[in-house]
């Protein structure tokens, strides 16, 4: 059986209008898979599902594909850092891309080659993150939280977890079924958990850490 290593290797690239961009934290990461569409010596082209996806790369983006060892090692040889990036990524490659959304420009922190980038092309992996406030409003369908100075917009719907105090009981005495509505409400304090999706932040759980105080 054909042995198939990888390694990781960095890579050559021109660095255009990422000079004096402060890199995204860890938790700001993104996933992306899909299939390479074209190559260019700053940036990867990725076809993304139905869609195109473009990141920049650079001396800092690891590449993580078979035979890049030997290509990395040759480039050594001729006193470069590492291997150009069309000479270890292929258009038509399954890709998983790792990468930070610098206002409209995606940083490449990492590209892996995959055997298959999955059904329907790939995919972007929504990123989680969580906001603490409180509950300026409520509905079936939305719940808007004011904190740190903004207001917050979560999408809510059939598969958004709601923990509360009392939840556990409503939900039997309605058959196992609550109502976002029925467990949270204006002035309440909650830590929403949710996924970042670019235009929508769906609200994958909402944790109830304070109610509102009973109007007099």
């Amino acid at each position: 059986m054909r042995r198939v290593f990888l390694f990781v290797v960095p890579v050559l690239a021109a660095v255009i209008g990422l000079a004096g961009v402060t890199r995204a934290s860890a938790q700001d990461t993104k996933t992306a898979k899909g299939t390479v569409a074209s190559i260019a010596p700053d940036s990867v082209m990725v076809k993304v599902g139905a869609a195109d996806m473009k990141f920049m790369v650079d001396n800092k983006t690891e590449i993580t594909a078979a035979g890049a060892g030997r290509k990395a090692a040759a480039a050594k040889k001729e006193g470069m850092a590492g291997p150009k990036l069309s000479e270890v990524m292929k258009p038509g490659q399954a890709v998983e891309v790792k990468y930070h959304d610098m206002g409209g420009t995606r940083h490449a922190a990492s590209i892996r080659a995959i055997a298959d980038a999955g059904s329907g092309g790939g995919g972007v992996k929504p990123t989680t993150k969580t906001a603490a406030g409180t509950v300026k409003s409520i509905s079936g369908s939305s719940l808007v939280v004011t904190g740190g100075g903004k207001d917050w917009t979560f999408l809510v719907d059939a598969d958004t977890h709601v923990v509360a105090t009392g939840a556990g009981t409503k939900a039997a005495e309605k058959g196992g079924k609550l109502a976002i509505t029925d467990a949270v409400h204006t002035g309440d304090k909650v830590s929403v958990t949710y996924h970042d999706m670019g235009a929508t932040m769906h609200a994958a759980n909402v944790r109830v850490t304070s109610k509102a105080a009973a109007a007099k």
